[in-house]
């Protein structure tokens, strides 16, 4: 809090009101922000992967196709499946797994879907951590299902980016490029685009679709949503990985970052996180079945004290992921309080 300009801190919070104690009943929105400026450019680094696992589901939704379906992306050996795909992208945020779901629906179509729901703003210009993230031309996707005809997605050119209109493009000190550090700041201005308020948007469409006009909603078949569901909220031990390694909190930075224990069972967290270039992002749904709480929280911090991009020296796990958690933790104690009060 005494050095909010260099961690360029945006916070989001929605409460959840229900008009009578079913949770059937209609719900009110309650919104709540510090520091929020969708003019002001941060990373959102794995964030990014939110966005292209719903617009699968929704894309094979308008196919006729499942989620259980095996796929090949054109010049791979390999075979894949959806269903994998996305748990691999919710449980240990694989950036392979976004990449061939970005050849299935290229940038424009994300953008343009995402902006027709009313999620801005937003622009997605490249893949993440590979030689050709830029490349504008995705690549054929061949969808097979067993009994029915394989589709073939075609490969597609996509718009070259514009550099971004914001604000805060040009960040720190320096960076570095292959081996050598460059003293001037980085320029962030081709790079993706997700604001904090978009991402927000995003997942309070997925929890309740009710809420919200149907032209906002993503057009997905309950089966879909249900497993949509399912993989954001599912810890990575429970999805077959090595929980010495991949903890409980390993992709939840909100209220539980900052430990390796496992998260107590009535508790479960649908969320997205994304972290690279000194910023930290979570964007969550918590769910307290114990205590009976529900909301929203989207957060976004930047920890690089050094002011230089691409040295890996960022205070991730001293000063960002302990703060997230906190937030989380007094959040969390607000809303009991105010459960109390009330």
């Amino acid at each position: 809090m005494d050095n909010l300009k260099d961690h360029e801190l945006q916070i989001l919070f929605t409460s959840i009101e229900r008009a009578g104690r079913d949770e059937i009943d209609p719900i009110t929105f309650h919104e709540y922000s510090f520091q929020l400026d969708p003019l002001h450019y941060f990373y959102p680094a794995s964030t990014v992967k939110f966005p292209a696992a719903v617009l699968s589901l929704e894309k094979l939704s308008s196919l006729n196709r499942s989620h259980l379906d095996n796929y090949q992306v054109e010049g791979d050996t390999l075979t894949y499946n959806f269903a994998n795909t996305i748990n691999e992208i919710f449980a240990v945020s694989d950036n392979d797994a976004n990449n061939r779901l970005f050849e299935f629906l290229g940038s424009d179509y994300i953008n343009s879907k995402l902006k027709s729901k009313g999620i801005k703003p937003i622009r997605i210009s490249h893949r993440l951590s590979t030689s050709d993230a830029a490349n504008p031309n995705t690549k054929k996707i061949e969808i097979r299902s067993k009994g029915l005809e394989t589709i073939t997605i075609k490969s597609n050119k996509n718009s070259n980016p514009l550099p971004l209109n914001l604000n805060q493009l040009n960040k720190g000190l320096g960076y570095i490029q292959e081996g050598q550090q460059i003293n001037s700041p980085f320029d962030f201005s081709y790079k993706n685009y997700f604001s904090l308020q978009a991402q927000h948007e995003m997942i309070k469409r997925v929890i309740f679709p009710e809420a919200f006009k149907a032209s906002e909603r993503f057009n997905i078949s309950e089966e879909k949503r249900a497993f949509l569901l399912e993989s954001m909220h599912k810890l990575p031990r429970e999805q077959g990985y090595d929980p010495k390694i991949y903890y409980d909190s390993y992709g939840k930075f909100l209220w539980f970052g900052d430990t390796e224990k496992n998260i107590p069972s009535h508790i479960k967290i649908y969320n997205k996180v994304g972290y690279a270039y000194g910023t930290l992002t979570d964007c969550a749904y918590i769910e307290d079945h114990k205590n009976k709480l529900s909301y929203f929280i989207t957060a976004t911090i930047l920890v690089n004290k050094n002011g230089v991009f691409n040295d890996n020296k960022y205070e991730y796990d001293s000063v960002g992921i302990p703060f997230l958690a906190a937030l989380g933790r007094e959040i969390h104690r607000y809303e009991k309080y105010k459960k109390r009060k009330f």
